[in-house]
């Protein structure tokens, strides 16, 4: 994990993903859930939300891809696990340093860390040696482009800022975490913008053309490395089968009583309305340059933030009527969903008519 050309590397980041996301698992589980993306990958690794994300912005606003990139794979699925976490409190402790000080006992692991993104220029700087060899720039664009360089490290130090520091153990912290790394992400964007649009504009047609050649040869090299179907990444690529929302296991492990059920249905509602705006919000056709990506990208980002807010306010109102006992209950229903996904066939067709 601290080699750039592993973490440039789409596919390598992925794997990365996935194997963190069950570093903290007891009891043998399979790792197969229902919070898994498409591409093979997870939006939650224990308590961190979207790992790699600086790279999912750089690679997509760079080199395109379209909806095959994998930020485009983030979607209402994680708000979903966000708030029926797949992991329980021993599965989380296993994100904790090995040996963590009894003064400091919610320290972020390294492996955690490593993931929200390094503010070193070789990893989180653009590659520019290989532009600079492609556009072959005018003193004047040199400049522009250290100066989108320095941006990028920025960026990614903000991005590392909003890691969390300590476990989130009920749904109203995740998704509060949830909002802080997506804050981070849009302020990221916000910063690099108006430097790479001025990179841009001070390149004639014919250097235009050469970066939009060396992104679709990255285009193709991803693509090449994409062997398995595994990896076929999609817009909101989400699973409704798998995210059936868990209502007749909620009425029968916490028996809300009138004014929490109402509140439970402004919930659900809130999330029918999360999920299709972001399903609206893939990018559009015309996204063909940088800036223009780079745009889309902070659009879904805003998107991503509405919906999180939307559904972490009828969450609040919800969660605030429970009691201790239901709280526990409904803390609870994420990993046992999760076990249920590791049970035979027979079993999970069995649970799937109970919703969870």
């Amino acid at each position: 994990m601290h080699g750039a050309a592993a973490l440039h590397n789409p596919g390598m980041r992925t794997r990365m993903a996935a194997s963190a996301a069950l570093a903290g698992w007891h009891y043998g589980r399979s790792g197969n859930g229902w919070w898994r993306h498409a591409n093979g990958g997870y939006g939650w690794v224990g308590p961190l939300f979207w790992p790699f994300a600086y790279f999912d912005i750089y690679d997509y606003a760079i080199w395109g891809n379209g909806v095959g990139a994998p930020f485009w794979g983030y979607g209402y699925d994680d708000i979903y696990a966000g708030l029926f976490a797949p992991y329980g409190y021993d599965d989380l402790t296993g994100y904790l340093p090995p040996r963590a000080s009894p003064g400091n006992p919610d320290a972020a692991p390294a492996r955690l860390a490593q993931m929200c993104g390094d503010d070193s220029r070789d990893i989180a700087g653009l590659p520019v040696d290989l532009i600079q060899q492609v556009i072959e720039p005018t003193e004047t664009q040199r400049g522009a482009l250290d100066e989108l360089a320095n941006a990028s490290v920025t960026a990614a130090q903000n991005i590392k800022a909003a890691c969390p520091a300590r476990l989130s153990l009920t749904a109203p912290s995740r998704l509060a975490s949830m909002r802080q790394r997506i804050e981070a992400m849009l302020a990221a964007v916000a910063l690099v913008q108006p430097v790479l649009e001025k990179f841009w504009g001070q390149l004639n047609d014919e250097q235009k053309a050469r970066l939009s050649a060396l992104a679709e040869d990255q285009r193709r090299q991803i693509t090449a490395r994409r062997s398995e179907r595994s990896l076929v990444w999609s817009c909101d690529a989400a699973q409704p089968a798998a995210l059936k929302w868990p209502a007749e296991e909620i009425d029968a492990r916490l028996h809300p009583n009138d004014a929490q059920r109402m509140r439970l249905v402004a919930l659900q509602d809130a999330g029918a309305r999360a999920a299709e705006a972001l399903k609206i919000s893939c990018p559009p056709a015309d996204t063909v340059t940088p800036p223009a990506r780079l745009a889309a990208v902070g659009k879904r980002l805003d998107t991503m933030l509405q919906s999180v807010k939307l559904v972490g306010s009828a969450l609040d109102d919800f969660y605030g009527t429970l009691n201790d006992e239901q709280k526990a209950h409904f803390e609870a229903i994420g990993p046992r969903r999760t076990a249920s996904s590791d049970q035979p066939d027979g079993m999970r067709r069995h649970s799937r008519r109970y919703g969870f």
